[in-house]
């Protein structure tokens, strides 16, 4: 193996993985806040087309490399054609499609900048149906990055579900940054078990959502669990600290900037028409996948 800075490459049989690929495979690995993705770029791997099964296969913690999702790139169209270096294609761990993950674009933008040769610098990304402005800083760690990304205005979410109307909150709503969200704020995080009540909690919405149980811990402060839609209980999620920051200052509990904790780490969310949200990536490894 190969060892670049602090990253490992690896390499896995494409028929353990059960891909069937003409070449190998190109994958850079990267967490933001400990939600891990894989990403595909499609530079590195020409002709490349994702699927669900691919996505199940290569996020298989067990029998694969594992990762909350499986990212790749495809050439922006439409209105966005000139607007952007590319459109992000996001599969979840268990194969659905994602419209965003503001830790996974983060992931995103550091792969393309680095791929270019560069750790700064400023990146455009089609994702949850417009563009997403992201721009880099370099850190002293090598392998870590400070990406921030203006995320989409925060609209309405799905109206509450009577399960979400009856849970025991101090406070919920939905919002919608491309992909749909419940935040249920509550007076502690002893006692929620996110792998459960979030997973009950989304089944009363038809589409799914994205589950988060608050608290806050200080005038700019709040601490989030998360429950993703295709991922299940995750470390950090950066779409949903996104909404749940801009439902905090609607509710008039804290004031932006707010810090949120996740399990995984912080990040910030400057509140506002379109918020910003701002946070670590982390490059882990770079991965083949295929035969000799």
């Amino acid at each position: 193996m190969v060892r670049l800075r602090n990253s490992q490459t690896r390499r896995a049989d494409r028929r353990y993985l059960g891909v069937i690929m003409a070449e190998r495979l190109h994958l850079t690995k990267h967490h933001g806040l400990r939600n891990d993705f894989l990403v595909a770029l499609g530079a590195d791997n020409p002709g490349l087309v994702l699927t669900s099964e691919l996505a199940v296969r290569l996020c298989d913690r067990t029998a694969g490399i594992g990762a909350d999702g499986l990212i790749g790139t495809s050439a922006p169209s439409g209105e966005f054609a000139d607007q952007a270096e590319c459109e992000m294609v996001l599969f979840n761990a268990d194969g659905s499609r994602a419209e965003i993950s503001g830790n996974g674009i983060r992931c995103l933008g550091q792969a393309l900048l680095r791929n270019a040769g560069r750790r700064e610098g400023s990146v455009s990304i089609v994702a949850g149906g417009g563009v997403r402005h992201l721009t880099a800083t370099a850190t002293e760690l090598a392998e870590v990055d400070q990406l921030s990304v203006a995320m989409a205005r925060v609209l309405p979410g799905p109206p509450l579900s009577p399960e979400a109307q009856a849970f025991p909150a101090v406070r919920s709503g939905t919002g919608d940054v491309g992909n749909p969200h419940l935040v249920l704020q509550v007076l502690s995080l002893d006692g929620i078990d996110p792998a459960v009540m979030g997973r009950d909690l989304e089944r009363g919405f038809p589409g799914g959502i994205n589950v988060h149980f608050m608290v806050v811990d200080g005038p700019d402060r709040i601490r989030l669990s998360h429950w993703e839609r295709g991922a299940g209980v995750t470390q950090a999620c950066g779409s949903g600290a996104t909404v749940a920051a801009s439902l905090a200052v609607q509710w008039g509990v804290v004031t932006s900037p707010v810090a949120v904790v996740m399990p995984g780490g912080e990040a910030t969310v400057v509140c506002g028409e379109e918020p910003v949200l701002i946070g670590p990536a982390v490059l882990i490894a770079r991965i083949e996948v295929g035969c000799d």
